[in-house]
């Protein structure tokens, strides 16, 4: 159980699924977001990453958060044979992504930062996917009907591509899905009160 009664919980993410899973953990939060250059230095490795642009979603809040509030950030991932799959500019990206993932494993990093006025916290989970072979009527019905530019890798593994498609998972599907609750649980459970 957390108990953060005398602290406000400010999830800063437009994501509707993180919304939801960290609803889940029966957490009192709001949702405050400001727009983040998500661009990272070139040399950072590709474990790196998504806490980089985490810490960076949460800094954006640095000198505005009452002490009494702890901000909660995250970024996702997709990394196939050493290179990341960012969110696709347009449909025709979407389903060539969904094209180099067919068949193979990648993947997914998500972190988590936890930022109140005097510290700053950010961990990294990591889960391994592994893709059935899609055929292109697959990839066209889903990148079609769900348009899921707005998702690193052209996925969510919550639609109808993580029915059909996913074989198997290594790690945590909330992972994979934006957010490792697991992760925020742990570490808001031992946060400084």
């Amino acid at each position: 159980m957390i108990n953060l009664e005398n602290r406000q919980v400010i999830l800063a993410s437009r994501s509707p699924r993180r919304k939801e899973l960290l609803e889940g953990l029966g957490l009192k939060f709001e949702v405050r977001t400001k727009d983040t250059d998500e661009t990272y230095p070139s040399e950072l490795s590709v474990e790196e990453v998504a806490g980089y642009i985490s810490e960076k979603k949460a800094k954006a809040f640095k000198g505005e958060i009452l002490d009494e509030e702890v901000i909660i950030s995250s970024d996702t991932i997709v990394v196939l044979e050493g290179c990341i799959l960012g969110k696709p500019s347009d449909h025709a990206e979407a389903k060539e992504m969904l094209k180099k993932l067919s068949g193979k494993s990648h993947q997914v990093f998500t972190a988590i930062t936890i930022m109140d006025n005097q510290h700053i916290e950010t961990h990294t989970d990591v889960a391994k996917v592994f893709f059935k072979e899609l055929t292109d009527a697959d990839i066209s019905y889903y990148v079609d009907r769900f348009s899921p530019l707005d998702k690193a890798g052209a996925y969510g593994i919550q639609e109808w591509i993580g029915f059909v498609a996913v074989e198997r998972i290594e790690g945590s599907f909330f992972t994979v899905m934006g957010l490792p609750v697991h992760l925020v649980y742990s570490k808001l459970r031992n946060w400084r009160l």
